[in-house]
């Protein structure tokens, strides 16, 4: 195998405080902001570029509007759904009250503010139900679990965010039947119903930097909201092989994508609203590691084919269960074969490709699906750079290099290094 780099597409904010404050001064809300009215900021669980510095700016304008803004954690059921998992969360993102100047108020009871016309109730988190005004900071991209023309954004953080567990859990069992349409209809009640300041868009390149920071009001928020997931939809990196025999992801986390690894990436994807196997139609999936910042949260691992005892080990199941159910997919906490090296992993899924021989695999592996500016590829796929301008070799040809316990390497690492 070899060491490959891809050229992805680059568009970084150079000053992030400066992008915010702009964004949020063309809203002219010094005229509609009454002096002394809390707002509460809602703030998911995504590693999102900077998004402490994000935090902080939002809430020092809300302050210099002589508003009291406090955070509120917005984040479906990842945290285990308590204050203190939520709080961790947020932590481990570099949020707490020191680094963004405000306080953070977690609980886990949620108010119906009102009902779809389906019935089912809208949940939001109480504090952010009896705030005088609703902020929600998130990243635009496209969903890993369904596609339309509003997928993970804004719309998600106010409904699905904002609901909590038991409200995550309602839009997802309801979607089974009405598609998630609905969360446009509960978006819609809660933008009537609540004032809703501003929403803060974020958008990526290609290499997770923030790109661009767009803040929108109720009055054209799914219009906007849907022209920035077309646009974002350009930035998105991708494997840039296909067919892949065994795809190698050295980590999976909630902080990496909801599911642990974005099917966007993969190709592949099992759901009760729907399955899909697209490119880079990979046959197998070896899962080698739980990163540390997703605490135990394997939602996804079920996506996998085969996994290490470590990995295993490491999974908080409860977490992963109470994540898994809310989101109606307990075959993503499906636990796969699993063995004690990554040496065993790969002979499982060279022994179950076909009738193909190991020189002969294409085999990739990358860090995690958010992670494609450096892959490593067997030489199997070595005709496809020569027909690929934005790809090069980055390291010499070299047999899979193992430790002394039988996993493998850091990348670009060989035994003599």
């Amino acid at each position: 195998m070899a060491l490959v780099r891809q050229r992805l597409h680059a568009n970084k904010l150079q000053d992030i405080p400066a992008a915010v404050g702009n964004a949020l001064q063309g809203l002219h809300l010094a005229s509609v902001a009454k002096p002394g009215e809390c707002v509460a900021v809602a703030v998911g669980s995504r590693g999102i570029s900077h998004i402490p510095i994000i935090v902080s700016e939002c809430a020092k304008f809300l302050k210099d509007l002589g508003l009291d803004p406090f955070i509120v954690p917005a984040m479906g059921s990842h945290g285990g759904n308590t204050p203190e998992g939520e709080l961790s969360v947020l932590a481990g993102l570099g949020i707490n009250e020191s680094s963004v100047g405000v306080p953070i108020l977690a609980a886990e009871d949620v108010v119906e503010i009102g009902r779809l016309d389906i019935g089912i109730p809208i949940l939001m988190d109480r504090r952010a139900a009896e705030a005088d005004h609703i902020v929600v900071l998130n990243r635009v991209k496209p969903h890993t679990k369904f596609h339309g023309p509003i997928e993970s954004g804004l719309t998600k953080m106010l409904t699905v965010g904002l609901g909590k567990e038991k409200g995550a859990a309602l839009y997802h069992r309801a979607a089974v039947q009405h598609t998630f349409g609905i969360l446009q209809d509960a978006a819609r009640h809660i933008l009537e119903s609540r004032s809703v300041f501003f929403g803060l868009a974020l958008l990526e390149d290609g290499y997770k930097n923030v790109s661009r920071i767009c803040a929108i009001r109720p009055e054209n928020w799914f219009e906007v909201e849907r022209s920035l997931l077309e646009e974002t939809r350009f930035m998105l990196p991708h494997i840039p092989f296909d067919p892949i025999d065994i795809l190698i992801v050295d980590e999976i986390g909630k902080d990496i994508s909801g599911i642990g690894m974005d099917s966007n990436v993969t190709g592949r994807h099992r759901d009760i609203v729907g399955d899909f196997y697209t490119a880079p139609h990979v046959k197998r999936i070896f899962v080698r590691d739980l990163s540390r910042e997703s605490d135990g949260n394997g939602n996804g691992i079920g996506l996998a084919d085969v996994t290490t005892r470590r990995l295993v080990d490491a999974l908080d199941l409860e977490k992963t269960y109470m994540n898994a159910l809310t989101a109606i997919s307990p075959e993503k906490a499906a636990i796969p074969m699993y063995y004690e090296t990554d040496r065993e992993c790969i002979e499982a899924c060279l022994n179950t490709i076909g009738m193909v021989m190991p020189e002969a695999a294409q085999i990739v592996r990358i860090k995690n699906t958010a992670t494609l500016e450096t892959l490593m590829i067997s030489r199997a796929l070595e005709g496809d750079i020569s027909s690929n301008p934005d790809i090069q070799v980055a390291g010499p040809w070299e047999p899979i290099a193992f430790d002394d316990t039988g996993n493998l390497l850091d990348f670009g690492l060989t035994i003599d290094d």
